[in-house]
């Protein structure tokens, strides 16, 4: 079972997570069901209760308890998820902890600094309190953790879409039409202009140089940041298409559709999501360096910009990733090669397996 603290709004990236898992671990046997703990709905007592009896004769259970600071604090201050997770270990439940957040948030006010403070302790008391810990990092990008952790297990995300790899076999576009640059996702005010500048930097850059393109804006945020970046890019040579919400399916026939995927929420990584479904879908992807980067993401088809060079070489990498068709292509076919050996949720969906019954967890049916 997994446990999930309050959903997000619009979309719910860890919920289409869980959702994703559960469909794969069908195929190793494996029953996955999603209960919430609707504290921010009715209340920390109620939900605790509610969350009692969820649970109630499902001793032979094995439950992954979801943490993100903030499905568990309005404000990010942790510490009610280590009180979930004692209440399902005082009634004999076995449990892993997922954590999609490997490290507190950044910020240098004292606020932050506290805040920053209470989600390590929260989380390192999630791990001292849990069977296991999977991290989305592998160990040495997680700087609190302490070296001699046992119950470690690295499993990175898989692109929240119903197999992307049919993107592989999308019709791509004719010789002699605009190039198509996919933006998938982007972040909330106030980071959300700094993204839509550096998008409209590297656009007029690459248009410049490689002529008329499309850019075509998708997922979270799209609508807002899409008018900025139509209005940013007026008289350029630049047309900006804006799909806003769409579907599951329809994300994987525009990706499918598009040349590159243009990544500008931070620094890539294997915690990534909407980074990975770009690789899923077999294309190219610009994004920026970080301190985070590691295999397997440096085997996908991503080409890396210095973070101290972003914008700029933003626009210099879609110029030679649009003007070089065989490099194009040697991106894409990395990418289609490491979702097949690192991110589709069948493989992700075998680590987790393994895992668990390492443990004890769920036999196989």
């Amino acid at each position: 079972m997994a446990i999930l603290g309050r959903l997000e709004e619009p979309t719910d990236g860890v919920q289409d997570y869980c959702c994703c898992l559960r469909d794969a671990l069908a195929d190793e046997g494996v029953n996955l069901t999603l209960t919430q703990v609707r504290w921010a709905e009715i209340g920390r007592k109620a939900s605790r209760q509610e969350l009692l009896e969820a649970v109630k004769g499902k001793q032979n259970a094995f439950f992954l308890l979801q943490y993100t600071a903030l499905s568990w604090s309005r404000r990010g201050f942790a510490l009610p998820v280590v009180g979930i997770l004692k209440l399902l270990k005082k009634n004999g439940a076995r449990c892993a902890v997922v954590f999609h957040d490997p490290d507190g948030y950044a910020g240098n006010r004292i606020v932050d600094r506290f805040r920053r403070g209470i989600q390590r302790y929260a989380m390192k008391r999630l791990v001292q309190l849990g069977d296991l810990a999977i991290f989305t990092l592998p160990r040495d990008k997680i700087s609190w953790l302490p070296a001699n952790t046992q119950n470690f297990v690295f499993i990175p995300v898989g692109a929240n879409l119903p197999a992307p790899e049919r993107a592989w076999e999308e019709k791509r576009r004719p010789a002699g039409s605009k190039p198509i640059v996919a933006v998938f996702s982007l972040s909330d005010k106030p980071t959300l202009a700094k993204e839509v500048s550096q998008i409209a930097r590297a656009v007029s850059i690459a248009a410049k140089q490689v002529g008329p393109l499309e850019v075509v804006v998708l997922g979270r945020n799209s609508e807002s940041g899409g008018e900025e970046l139509r209005a940013e890019l007026a008289g350029s040579p630049a047309e900006v298409r804006i799909l806003g919400l769409i579907s599951a399916d329809e994300v994987v026939r525009v990706l499918g559709s598009s040349d590159v995927m243009l990544f500008v929420r931070g620094p890539i990584s294997s915690r990534r999501g909407s980074a990975i479904a770009g690789i899923a879908c077999g294309l190219p992807v610009i994004a920026e360096e970080g301190s985070e980067l590691a295999p397997p993401i440096t085997e996908a088809g991503v080409d890396l910009v210095p973070e101290e060079l972003v914008p700029q070489e933003f626009g210099v990498a879609l110029v030679r990733v649009l003007s070089d068709p065989s490099y194009r292509a040697s991106l894409a076919q990395r990418s289609r090669d490491a979702q097949s050996r690192y991110f589709s949720w069948s493989v992700i969906a075998r680590q987790y397996a393994r895992a668990l019954r390492t443990l004890g967890g769920p036999p196989q049916e």
